[in-house]
């Protein structure tokens, strides 16, 4: 009737468990579940639809699947569920961590993944990979397992944004064109001049008042005199 590994180890929450309807009341049922509690299944949880009567649904003696619902430490029950839970609850859900899933659907902004939550979540399609495409069809197919990473979620919109990409290094290419990005345009000598002559200006004042090099501060007068100068004939 049980789950035979669960009678040597601790009931969690969400466990699966076949059992036997021990007797209904008004208010829900007791099931043997193979352990040394009882479970209780409330009418409420008897189904996604309300339920009126317990007998519609369970009778003595009857075996039903259920999972684990709550468990307590200080109650002489374990309380019970009819309904399957969700894979993956909001609480359960953390920025970051990666997860398995199913493209259920796609539309020209992105692709809907099924990850067992209360609802699929969606993968921009400048999520999809680090090559450049021009549909989410590029990159992946309705019904195909995937690999995911949650980047950003939101209980209150009910909203799961996901990423394929985040999952894979991206190609050289496109390293190598950040790094470009992020070092920024190459000086030539003459700015390259011009911007260390303008760093040792801003010295505190009186760095040089005192004990100050003449020759150096005439020096970088005349490289910035004759940058002003090739920018002014330059334009």
């Amino acid at each position: 009737m049980s789950n035979p590994e669960a009678t040597t180890q601790e009931v969690k929450r969400k466990m699966q468990f076949t059992g036997k309807v021990v007797k209904t009341t008004l208010a829900g049922a007791v099931v043997d579940i193979g352990q040394k509690k009882p479970g209780v299944i409330h009418i409420a949880h008897m189904g996604q639809e309300a339920v009126k009567r317990v007998e519609d649904v369970l009778q003595a003696g009857q075996e039903v699947n259920v999972w684990v619902r709550r468990v307590k430490k200080d109650a002489n029950h374990i309380e019970l569920t009819m309904m399957e839970p969700l894979q993956l609850e909001w609480r359960e859900i953390k920025k970051g961590m990666v997860i398995k899933g199913e493209v259920v659907r796609i539309e020209k902004f992105g692709a809907f993944i099924e990850i067992g939550a209360e609802r699929p979540g969606l993968a921009h399609i400048s999520e999809l990979t680090h090559d450049y495409i021009r549909t989410p069809e590029d990159a992946v197919k309705v019904g195909e397992e995937v690999e995911v990473k949650v980047i950003d979620f939101s209980r209150r919109k009910k909203q799961i944004k996901l990423s394929l990409k985040a999952l894979s290094s991206p190609p050289a290419a496109i390293i190598e064109a950040q790094n470009e990005i992020d070092a920024g345009p190459t000086l030539t000598a003459m700015e390259d001049a011009y911007r260390r002559a303008l760093e040792k200006n801003d010295e505190p004042e009186g760095a040089s008042e005192e004990g100050g090099d003449s020759e150096t501060d005439t020096t970088q007068e005349e490289i910035i005199s004759r940058t002003l100068e090739h920018k002014t004939k330059s334009k």
